[in-house]
């Protein structure tokens, strides 16, 4: 009887412990969704890909890369005032998430809301000092303020932080030859250049508008290339 006694405790026991260590039967039901809307906007179906992240948002409302992924998709398809609500609904869920604010702060800086695009690119980048992205962002809405020394100093962290990407380059040129420094200017845009040769190019310079340029700091930036 005690042997059977054990048996019966040895076998409690071991159920109760594979049932610890059981993977769960229920999983998030917005995953499918999520997934659905990062391949339909990665095939360019902007509107099939807002739907899907619209509905794992609405089943999974805490989930922050649904909701990032949904005002990100919402930005590219030009739909930046729905975009900021759905971002900056976002902040209370994580208000130290940086991917929240990386996007709100491109959202600002795209529709020349320069002060709040200042705020939440200062905000994400003292979250992470080595994220490249609110540096970058920063210069360029520096730049449109005339904050020269602010512009140039930010552009020049993203260098150093993103050696491999012109883009930086191209931002502290802008804002030299804005301050008036037309021969570093110059020197600056050479690096550019010399990252990527496209940049000598004048009319793919219009790509620029990508990259969170204004139509005149492209119009600069190709004046700076005249000047090369």
């Amino acid at each position: 009887m005690r042997i059977e006694r054990q048996k019966t405790w040895i076998i409690s026991f071991l159920v109760g412990f594979s049932c610890l260590n059981a993977q769960p039967t229920w999983a998030d039901p917005a995953i499918p969704y999520r997934e659905q809307g990062i391949a339909y906007r990665d095939q360019g179906d902007l509107p099939a890909s807002i739907a899907a992240f619209q509905r794992a948002v609405e089943l999974s409302p805490e989930n922050l890369e649904g909701r990032v992924n949904l005002g990100w998709t919402l930005h590219l398809a030009k739909r930046d005032r729905q975009s900021a609500q759905v971002l900056e609904q976002t902040i209370p869920y994580d208000p130290y998430n940086i991917k929240t604010f990386n996007a709100l702060g491109i959202v600002y800086l795209v529709n020349d809301d320069l002060a709040a695009a200042v705020l939440t690119h200062t905000w994400a980048s003292w979250l992470d000092p080595n994220n490249e992205i609110p540096h970058y962002n920063l210069s360029l809405a520096y730049q449109r303020l005339q904050q020269f020394p602010w512009a140039i100093a930010s552009a020049q962290k993203a260098a150093q932080l993103e050696p491999d990407n012109p883009h930086p380059w191209v931002a502290i040129a802008i804002a030299q030859w804005g301050q008036g420094d037309r021969q570093s200017a110059l020197e600056s845009y050479r690096e550019a250049i010399a990252l990527d040769d496209r940049y000598a190019d004048r009319d793919f310079l219009e790509y620029l508008n990508e990259a969170g340029f204004s139509p005149d700091q492209i119009q600069l930036s190709q004046q700076v290339l005249a000047a090369v």
